[in-house]
């Protein structure tokens, strides 16, 4: 495997990651995941409104021990917040959902045009 290094964190990302959009088969999900870490897979991307997706790998990669192995990147569901209160509700459900205190990579999701933009900023969180 070939890596990366990330030029602001200095992780040694692998040039291959794992997207975790359509998990199906947990035992087939599993065994895939587990296959990718062999083969020296160490970035895993998910998001909140992936079915099932952050709630299996979190399961996967604590029952074999294997979160200090991976990079995890999720997204924030910019589309479900309301109001600056649910960027913390949805990241400590995440949190929760992948069992782990901290996440290596967090995005917004679908931020597509300056309207989603615009209401990003309005919610208070542009600092970010």
């Amino acid at each position: 495997m070939q890596y990366r290094e990330d030029k602001v964190s200095g992780n040694k990302l692998s040039m291959l990651g794992l997207g975790c959009m359509r998990f199906r088969d947990k035992a087939e999900t599993e065994r895939m995941i587990l296959a990718a870490i062999e083969g020296g897979v160490n970035f895993f991307d998910t998001a909140y409104i992936y079915p099932n997706s952050e709630k299996t790998l979190g399961e996967i990669l604590a029952k074999h021990n294997k979160r200090k192995d991976v990079y995890i990147a999720t997204k924030l569901p910019l589309i479900m917040c309301k109001n600056a209160n649910d960027f913390d509700k949805f990241f400590n459900e995440q949190l929760q959902r992948l069992q782990t205190d901290y996440v290596d990579y967090y995005s917004l999701h679908s931020v597509s045009d300056f309207v989603q933009w615009e209401m990003f900023q309005k919610l208070g969180k542009s600092d970010i």
